[in-house]
């Protein structure tokens, strides 16, 4: 009597293997997606996220009267008006959030995204942005000029009030 043929076991398939694949790679995307939501939900370091805290600018008798500088880092200017007052405005358009450009020239900040335009106060001069540019708070102690980007501003318009005087 001869031995029944040896079976040999079949190889996966080609769709098991595809299906296995699949279920991988789902899995996978679903990992990062819930990576991204959780990074976007969770609270920003220093309180507000980046940029946040106190930025030294330096010495009042640095800035002179009718100057704009530009604190990238912080994410603002700090502009000293003529009469010698101090604001610290956001560099993002109040449209949509575009970094504008100090324009020495004209003296005015231009949104390069939607053509928004605010003069050195910050604001609005020409449309679409409907609101002046955010403010961040000035602190001068012992003749040191500060400003705390962790505390934004939304402002409609600039009223005298904003400024903050030796």
């Amino acid at each position: 009597m001869t031995a029944p043929p040896a079976i040999e076991p079949a190889a996966p398939a080609r769709r098991d293997f595809l299906g296995k694949l699949g279920t991988g790679l789902g899995i996978l995307a679903a990992a990062e997606l819930l990576a991204v939501v959780v990074a976007y939900l969770a609270p920003g370091k220093g309180g507000a996220g980046r940029g946040a805290g106190l930025v030294v600018a330096g010495p009042v008798g640095e800035f002179t009267p009718a100057s704009v500088r530009a604190f990238p880092g912080g994410q603002f200017y700090l502009v000293r008006l003529a009469d010698g007052g101090f604001l610290a405005l956001s560099s993002r358009c109040t449209h949509l959030g575009c970094t504008v450009p100090w324009n020495e020239e004209q003296r005015t900040f231009p949104c390069p995204c939607h053509a928004s335009t605010f003069d050195e106060k910050g604001d609005v001069l020409s449309p679409p942005a409907t609101r002046a540019l955010d403010l961040f708070p000035v602190v001068i102690e012992g003749g040191i000029v500060k400003v705390d980007t962790s505390r934004r501003i939304s402002r409609a318009r600039f009223e005298p009030g904003q400024v903050v005087h030796l």
